[in-house]
This record gives C-alpha cells, structure tokens and sequence, in this order.
C-alpha cells in the first residue's frame, strides 16, 4: 500500500512538472524573487493618449494588478515598506522592467515557507474596560 502511494505521488509529480520548461521554471522563481523584494524594478505608468509617462517607481517592489488598480509594495529599507495604488484605465497602463538580473535556477523550484504567516498578529482594538465588561457579561 506504501509502495502504491509512493508510485502515485511520483507519477503525478512527473506529469506536472512533464509540460515545465526551463523557461517556465526560471520565470516562476524571478516571480517569487520579486515577490520577496529581492529583485530592482522599474514600473512605469505611461498614458497612451498623451504619449507620456505619467509615473515611474523603482526599488525592490513586488505588483499585484488588480485590472483596474495596480497595487505596488515597496521595500524601501529593513522592516520598512511602502504601498502604493494606481489606477489603470483604457489610456493608462504600465509596464515593469527587471533592473538587474535575478539569481534563479531554471530546474528547481523555488518553495518559501513564512511559518510566522500561519499564525497572525492580532490588534485589539477595544479599551480594556470594555474587554473587562464584555468578559464579565459572557461570564454571566
């Protein structure tokens, strides 16, 4: 039965990662890369009526398009970041251009694993006097 699961997993690990190019691999992991403010981007908002750039960031930013906001959170320092929102339109769009080249392998997958994210902080925002009533009447 072991030996059935292990086959199992194996074939279907094949079968995934049979259509993955190096391409498709080395692409993923910048991605992830950039996702973890390790790679230097430039993201400029250009409008398509007056032919200008309206907007250019540049740093370690990672981007989320939302389809008509672009979300741009940038790390800007240790444990320092900032996030800007940009809205998109028929005449305004972007595009992002990796500034330096990305240190990624095109035949492993790259895995980041946060456990501090599967446990979240909490804000508590109540006066104590109001957690002390609130525990008190759902001890009544």
């Amino acid at each position: 039965m072991k030996a059935l699961l292990m086959l199992t997993i194996t074939l279907m690990a094949a079968v995934v990662l049979a259509g993955c190019t190096d391409a498709d691999v080395a692409s993923r992991n910048l991605s992830r890369a950039a996702e973890n403010f390790e790679i230097d981007r430039r993201i400029v908002f250009y409008n398509g009526v007056t032919g200008g750039y309206m907007l250019t960031i540049e740093g370690r930013c990672a981007i989320e398009d939302q389809k008509t906001q672009l979300e741009v959170t940038c790390q800007t320092g240790p444990g320092d970041y900032r996030k800007h929102f940009l809205g998109l339109s028929d005449n305004v769009t972007y595009f992002a251009e990796q500034l330096s080249p990305g240190d990624v392998s095109a035949y492993h997958y790259r895995i980041t694993f946060k456990p501090q994210v599967i446990v979240p902080d909490f804000d508590f925002r109540e006066s104590s006097d109001a957690l002390r009533d609130n525990t008190s009447e759902a001890m009544q």
